[in-house]
């Protein structure tokens, strides 16, 4: 499954901050150097998700706020309902 998300790195701390043009927007503590602002971002869906790290993959935007992330073997409802709280 396919999700997009906007990042915004350099935050105080990081977390979930709601939808924003149909992606899910989060807050990264990490600055946007040297791909720790990417390494961070998989770690928090890792841990939310309780996926291992393995399962989630940048599919685009190494680069940009926008990114593409794949998580294997969830369905977008799976996503969403653990995203969405306890």
């Amino acid at each position: 499954m396919d999700l997009e998300i906007r990042v915004i790195p350099r935050a105080g701390r990081s977390g979930f901050a709601g939808l924003r043009d149909g992606a899910l927007l989060v807050k990264l503590a990490a600055a946007p150097v040297d791909g720790a602002a990417n390494d961070e971002l998989i770690a928090l869906l890792a841990k939310t998700l309780k996926v291992p790290k393995r399962d989630i993959s940048l599919v685009s935007g190494e680069r940009s706020r926008t990114k593409r992330i794949r998580i294997a073997g969830m369905d977008r409802d799976q996503v969403i309902a653990r995203l969405a709280g306890p």
